[in-house]
């Protein structure tokens, strides 16, 4: 019996092996991609004849002897719906079949986390929710997974026509950029998104570019050893992380929210104030603080609320002895919650706040005015000295963020997709390779041409977002990868939507994702579908220097330049030949911006919005930004 038993699971095993499938990318509601020749794929039996069926064609192929069957179908105008039947030649089995296919145009989305970031998180969602509903456009969720070697599936996703409930967890920017094609075009858009946040354009890069480029080289000979054994070990911490972020030692919280509990041993941290700032570079895991504030007479007995400003990551909060909220993010609308007057005492109360510092972040960002207990009219403020004590909890395991090395997301997230039909690739990504600015024109460049060369539809359209406006740091290289991935724009079929007007300086998300889309789907337009008269904003073209005045010269725009906001132009700086840039005057003549300072008699260099979250306001008369720019590129 048990020979029997073994027998029997050989015999299926060689069945389940040989059995005729589909790469995964194909399912019911699909987009395939016109004007080509539609490539489609899968296994069999070694040596099997296989059919493939669709919209009235049909091509037969034989598989090879590891069983890898590909045919290419005839080139299909945009429509629609059509069925898709793959089936063996001769051979008693189910067909497979995939239901309401549609021919039209197919976009590869991809990036980290602001290409990630769904259409429930955007600015107005409820109003663009209700109004998803759109038979022509439908996308594909790739779902996370890493690998050091090249994979061929991507396991269980399947394609989904955009409606109320689907479009919640589809990429924002995505969504927005397929809307307006569809709408302008009439042409079914299919989105397949490959997104993970926070990850580095070197992840997304197969291995064969990256080894062949010095910079990355000796990093991908570094990582042969790692495999499923090690991904599985950081599983298992990854696990343990989360456990700890959310959930709160229930013993530790109980003993500090008695109001006896006694602090005094407790460090002091003045707030607002983030982790960067502390001086410990490499702490990772929970803080408790608790801060005592003295209610008066005069609010004591209402509802009040409290407002903790900026915090920057997770954080629970309690009053008194009562949780008032539990380990919300920091991308939450609102940190502002209502205090019941049943809980708050006047004389003294105890704030407690258990705060995850995590990837190198947390703690109070500034304006310490935000930070304010209030009952509509009188305030008491929060900000302060606050008691610290980060061993209360054990430390969040090292995590070795495996999505980050070299070629893993490549391996497992685009690989499989080669060589599905696409129209073209949108991109949002840099923030992760902001400590490698100057490098990154380099390792973008890379990325772009490495993919090319896999799906093999020649100078396949790459269009990209520059990064937002973000923060107020003078330490910052944003503004070095800002031009940095302004280089990729020497590969032909490149364009980039410049967003340095719509970001958030408190947000490295800003959730103007409808904008972003726009900008993206104007390039498109322009490019691909004989929208030749579109003009997609200014561009420093270069300058000369005239006396105490350097003239900006910039791209041809018959719209001409205007200020979005105020009578000055500003963002622009000038230097000497020291190079030590100071603010300038700058007015705009035509397509000629004079920019001089009276301090500077021999003027060599301008730049302009090269900051973080620059004060810049020089537009079109479409609203389309000026590009950040420096004439002393290096």
């Amino acid at each position: 019996m048990r020979n029997t038993l073994i027998l029997l699971f050989l015999a299926l095993s060689i069945i389940s092996k040989g059995q005729l499938t589909l790469a995964d990318a194909f399912t019911d509601h699909m987009v395939l991609q016109r004007h080509i020749a539609i490539p489609i794929w899968g296994k069999s039996n070694p040596n099997q004849m296989v059919s493939v069926k669709l919209a009235g064609s049909e091509v037969v192929v034989m598989a090879n002897e590891n069983g890898d069957w590909s045919v290419s179908m005839p080139q299909m105008n945009e429509g629609g719906p059509y069925k898709l039947t793959v089936s063996n030649v001769g051979k008693k089995g189910k067909s497979i079949v995939c239901n309401d296919v549609l021919i039209g145009d197919v976009w590869l989305a991809s990036g980290q986390s602001n290409m990630e970031w769904e259409v429930r998180s955007s600015m107005n969602a409820k109003e663009e929710i209700a109004n998803a509903k759109n038979y022509s456009i439908r996308f594909l969720k790739i779902p996370h997974d890493i690998s050091s070697t090249q994979k061929n599936c991507i396991g269980k996703t399947e394609w989904k026509v955009i409606d109320t409930i689907t479009v919640k967890e589809c990429s924002a920017v995505a969504y927005f950029f397929s809307k307006i094609l569809n709408k302008e075009t009439g042409v079914p858009i299919g989105i397949i998104q490959s997104t993970w946040g926070g990850t580095p354009v070197e992840a997304w890069t197969g291995r064969e570019m990256l080894s062949s480029c010095s910079l990355t080289r000796e990093r991908v000979a570094r990582i042969d050893t790692i495999g499923l054994s090690h991904f599985k070990a950081d599983s298992a911490r990854i696990r343990r992380f989360w456990e700890i972020v959310y959930h709160p030692d229930e013993e530790v919280k109980e003993r500090l929210l008695n109001a006896s509990y006694e602090d005094k041993e407790w460090g002091v941290l003045s707030m607002p104030s983030v982790l960067k700032e502390w001086n410990w570079p490499s702490f990772e895991g929970i803080i408790w603080l608790r801060k005592e504030v003295d209610i008066p007479s005069g609010m004591a007995g209402k509802d009040l609320t409290i407002n903790l400003g900026r915090p920057e990551l997770n954080y629970s909060l309690y009053f008194n002895d009562v949780e008032i909220c539990k380990t919300v993010w920091n991308a939450a609308p609102s940190h502002k919650y209502l205090l019941p007057k049943e809980i708050i005492k006047q004389g003294r109360n105890v704030i407690t706040v258990r705060l995850a510092a995590l990837w190198h972040g947390g703690g109070f960002d500034l304006p310490a005015e935000r930070m304010v207990i209030s009952d509509g009219i009188n305030e008491v403020s929060i900000a302060g000295n606050w008691k610290f004590n980060k061993e209360l909890e054990p430390p969040v395991p090292q995590i070795s963020n495996y999505q980050k090395y070299p070629s893993f997301l490549f391996n497992a997230m685009i690989n499989p997709l080669v060589p599905y039909g696409l129209k073209g690739v949108i991109w949002y990504q840099g923030e992760d390779n902001v400590r490698d600015s100057y490098n990154y024109r380099y390792l973008f460049v890379n990325m772009i041409n490495d993919w090319r060369i896999r799906f093999k539809l020649g100078y396949l359209p790459f269009y990209f977002v520059q990064l937002a406006n973000f923060i107020d740091a003078s330490d910052s290289d944003w503004p070095l990868l800002r031009e940095s991935q302004e280089y990729a724009l020497t590969l032909p079929n490149t364009g980039m939507a410049c967003t340095i007007d719509i970001g958030n300086a408190n947000d490295i998300h800003p959730t103007n994702k409808q904008e972003v889309g726009f900008r993206l789907a104007q390039m498109a337009l322009k490019d691909l579908y004989g929208r030749s008269y579109l003009i997609l904003g200014p561009r420093y073209k270069g300058f000369k220097v005239d006396g105490t005045k350097i003239l900006i010269e910039i791209n041809d725009n018959a719209k001409g330049l205007v200020l979005n906001s105020g009578s000055v132009a500003s963002g622009f700086e000038i230097a000497g030949e020291d190079g030590q840039y100071v603010m300038a005057i700058a007015s705009i003549k035509g397509n000629i911006i004079e920019v001089s300072n009276d301090n500077i008699t021999t003027p060599r260099y301008v730049r302009y919005a090269w900051k973080d979250n620059p004060n810049c306001n020089v537009f079109d008369s479409d609203g389309n930004p000026l590009w950040p720019f420096r004439t002393d590129k290096k």
